[in-house]
C-alpha cells in the first residue's frame, strides 16, 4: 500500500510542479504583454515630443539638411520600434495561451490522480493531503484569475492585435453564414445581371445606330437638345462621358487622373486672384466635390441633419438641397465618430442620371439631377471607431458600396434605379476607410479594394472575386493607385506594394521607406507619387521602385494628389496647392494659396478647379 501511495504522491507532485511552472510562466507573460501594450498606446511613433520639436525647428530653418536627415532617421527608428513592439505583443499572446493551456492540463491530471487515492489513517499523511488540496485550490484560483486577465487584455487589444478565439469563431460563423447566403443569392442573380446588362448594351447600341443614321435638318440648338435627351434617357454613361466629367472621388475610375484641359496653376484666395466664385456650405463635411456637366455636388451633415447640395458650377448659385430624412431603418441617434471623419466623409458619386450619397449612419439616398428623391435606404450603422468614410463609385447601372466594418465586412452593388441589392460579396478583412477603384486592365474591367490583409479584385457586374493578394496590415486609409497594368497599395506601418495585374497577379516590388495613413497615391505608366500625412512626397519608378526624388514640405497632407496635364496637384492641410511636374526630377510649377484650411481632394473641369475648404466651396479659373 505504501508503494502505491508513494507512486500517487509522486505523480501529483510532478503535475503540481508543472502547474506551478505554467502558472508563473503565464503570469509573467501576461504582465509583460500588458506593459508592452501600455507602452504602444502611450507613445505615438509619428508624433513624439522630440520628433515634433525637431519638425518645428525645421520649419524655422527649412534649409538645415542635417536636421532634416536627423528627423528622417529618428522617424525610421520609431517605426522599427513600433513594429518590434507589435511583434512582441502578438507572439507574447500566443505564449500566454500556451501557458494557460498547459496549466489547465496539469490541473486536470492532478484532479484525476487525487480522485482515486486510497484512504489512509496516518495523521501526517492526512495533513499532507489536506495541504495538497488547499494548494490545488489556490492554483486553480490563480489559473482562473490569469485567464480572466488574459480575456480582459484581449478585449483591450481587439482593434490592434489578432482577435481572441471567441471573436474569431464568431466572425468565422458570420462570414460562413453570409458567404452561404451570398452564394445562393449570387447564383440566382448572376444570369439576370448579365442578361440585363447585355439587353441595355444592345438597346444603347441600337439607339446609337439610329441616331447616326438619322437625317439631321435641325438647328444647332435643336441638335444640342436632342443630345441632352439621349443622354438622360440612356441607362448609364459611356466612358467618354465619365472622363469628361468628374463623377466620384479622384475622378474617372477613382484613380486620381483628370482628363480636363487648360487647368490654372496660380491663384490667391486672400486677394481674390483667379477666384471666380466662393460660396459657404451650410453643413460640415469632408467629402470632396464632384462634377457633372454644369452642376457641382457636395454633401454635409451633423448629428441631426444630412443634406446634399447642388450648385451651378459657373456661378456658384445653390440650385437645390436634398434632405436625407425619414429613411426606414435609419437610427434615431447619429453614431459617435472622430472629428477627422465626421458625419459626412464619403464622397458622392453620380452617373449623370442620379446622384448617390452615403452618410456615417448608414443612410444612402439617390436623387435625380433636379434634387428629387428616387430611393433611400439604411445599410446598417457601420461598425467602426472612426466613422464611415469609404466613397461610392458607379459602374454602369450599379452603385458600388465598400462596407469594410467590424462584423460582416462586405462589398455590395445596389441598383442605381431602385436601390435594391443586386449582389453582395463577403470580405475576410478588417475595418478600412479606403475607397474602391474600377479599372480596365485591357482584358476585363475590375473592381479593386484594399483592406488588411489584402488587395482584392472583383467582377463589378457580379461581385465574384477574381483574385486576392495578402500584402498589407493595419487600419487602411489610403485607396489604391493604378496605371499600365500595375496596382499600388500602401498603409502606415505596413509596406508599399506594387502588384502586376493579370489572371495570376504577383508582387512586383515593395518598399517600407515612406508610407501614408491618409492620402492616396497616384501613378502614371512611368512614375508613382506617394504622399505622407506628415509632409513628405516621394517619386518612384513605377516598374522597379527606384526612388527618383524625395521632397519635404512644411505642412502635412490629407488631400490626395491628382494628375492633370502632366502636373501633380497636391493641396496641404493649410490650403496651399503645390503644383509640380509629374516627372523623375522635382520641378515646382507653382504654389497657390486658398486662404482657408482644407483636407478635401479637388475636382476638375476644363479651365477650372473646384476646392472644398473647411467652410466654403471655391471655383478657380484663369
Amino acid at each position: 500500500m505504501s508503494q502505491i501511495l508513494k507512486k500517487y504522491i509522486e505523480n501529483v507532485r510532478l503535475w503540481r510542479g508543472v502547474a506551478i511552472t505554467a502558472g508563473v510562466f503565464s503570469f509573467i507573460f501576461c504582465v509583460l504583454i500588458i506593459a508592452n501594450f501600455a507602452q504602444i498606446n502611450r507613445v505615438d511613433p509619428v508624433n513624439t515630443k522630440v520628433l515634433n520639436a525637431l519638425v518645428e525647428r525645421l520649419k524655422e530653418n527649412p534649409n538645415d539638411n542635417q536636421l532634416r536627415e536627423e528627423i528622417r532617421e529618428l522617424d525610421l527608428l520609431a517605426r522599427k520600434a513600433y513594429f518590434t513592439n507589435q511583434w512582441q505583443v502578438r507572439n507574447g499572446g500566443y505564449m500566454l495561451m500556451i501557458g494557460v493551456l498547459v496549466l489547465i492540463i496539469s490541473m486536470q491530471f492532478i484532479r484525476l490522480a487525487t480522485k482515486s487515492l486510497p484512504e489512509v489513517k496516518n495523521d501526517d499523511k492526512v495533513k499532507y493531503l489536506i495541504a495538497q488540496k488547499k494548494a490545488r485550490f489556490w492554483v486553480s484560483v490563480g489559473g482562473i484569475t490569469l485567464i480572466v486577465v488574459a480575456l480582459v487584455f484581449a478585449f483591450i487589444t481587439k482593434n490592434q492585435l489578432k482577435s481572441t478565439f471567441e471573436n474569431a469563431a464568431l466572425a468565422k460563423n458570420v462570414d460562413e453564414k453570409t458567404t452561404e447566403q451570398s452564394e445562393q443569392v449570387n447564383q440566382q442573380k448572376v444570369d439576370t445581371i448579365k442578361s440585363v446588362v447585355a439587353k441595355e448594351e444592345e438597346t444603347t447600341k441600337t439607339e446609337t445606330e439610329k441616331k447616326e443614321n438619322a437625317e439631321v435638318s435641325t438647328s444647332k440648338e435643336e441638335v444640342k437638345q436632342t443630345q441632352v435627351v439621349a443622354t438622360t434617357t440612356s441607362s448609364y454613361p459611356s466612358d467618354n462621358e465619365l472622363r469628361n466629367n468628374f463623377p466620384n472621388f479622384r475622378g474617372y475610375g477613382g484613380c486620381g487622373i483628370a482628363y480636363q484641359k487648360n487647368i490654372p496653376t496660380s491663384w490667391d484666395g486672400p486677394s481674390g486672384q483667379n477666384i471666380l466664385w466662393k460660396v459657404a456650405i451650410p453643413l460640415p463635411g469632408y467629402n470632396s466635390p464632384i462634377i457633372w456637366d454644369d452642376k457641382i455636388f457636395v454633401a454635409g451633415a451633423n448629428t441631426t441633419k444630412r443634406e446634399v447640395f447642388c450648385y451651378d458650377r459657373n456661378t456658384g448659385k445653390l440650385l437645390w438641397t436634398a434632405n436625407a430624412d425619414n429613411i426606414q431603418g435609419s437610427p434615431t441617434a447619429a453614431p459617435k465618430v472622430q472629428g477627422d471623419t465626421g458625419q459626412s466623409a464619403p464622397t458622392i458619386s453620380t452617373d449623370g442620371r442620379r446622384v448617390y450619397v452615403v452618410f456615417a449612419n448608414g443612410d444612402i439616398i439617390a436623387v435625380d439631377m433636379n434634387g428629387n428623391r428616387v430611393w433611400a435606404k439604411n445599410l446598417g450603422v457601420p461598425q467602426n471607431h472612426y466613422g464611415h468614410s469609404s466613397s461610392l463609385i458607379c459602374y454602369k447601372n450599379l452603385v458600388i458600396v465598400q462596407y469594410d466594418q467590424r462584423i460582416n465586412p462586405r462589398v455590395m452593388a445596389l441598383s442605381s434605379t431602385t436601390g435594391d441589392e443586386v449582389w453582395s460579396t463577403p470580405r475576410q478583412v478588417k475595418i478600412s476607410w479606403s475607397s474602391p477603384i474600377i479599372v480596365n486592365t485591357g482584358s476585363r474591367e475590375e473592381l479593386m479594394l484594399v483592406a488588411d490583409p489584402s488587395v482584392a479584385s472583383y467582377d463589378p457586374a457580379t461581385g465574384a472575386q477574381l483574385w486576392s493578394i495578402d500584402c498589407i496590415t493595419g487600419e487602411v486609409g489610403p485607396s489604391l493607385a493604378y496605371a499600365d497594368g500595375v496596382v499600388f497599395a500602401l498603409n502606415e506601418y505596413a509596406t508599399l506594394t506594387a502588384i502586376k495585374i493579370g489572371f495570376t497577379p504577383e508582387k512586383f516590388w515593395e518598399s517600407t521607406d515612406y508610407l501614408s495613413d491618409v492620402p492616396s497615391p497616384v501613378a502614371t505608366d512611368k512614375y508613382l507619387f506617394v504622399v505622407t500625412s506628415y509632409g513628405t512626397v516621394v517619386c518612384y519608378d513605377a516598374k522597379n521602385g527606384t526612388n527618383y526624388w524625395t521632397k519635404e514640405f512644411s505642412e502635412g497632407f490629407y488631400s490626395s494628389p491628382i494628375i492633370a496635364e502632366g502636373k501633380v496637384y497636391l493641396m496641404d492641410k493649410q490650403g496651399t496647392m503645390h503644383i509640380f511636374n509629374a516627372d523623375k526630377t522635382f520641378t515646382l510649377v507653382g504654389e497657390a494659396k486658398l486662404g482657408e484650411k482644407s483636407v478635401c481632394t479637388p475636382a476638375f473641369a476644363n479651365g477650372r478647379i473646384y476646392i472644398r475648404g473647411d467652410k466654403n466651396l471655391y471655383c478657380i479659373g484663369k
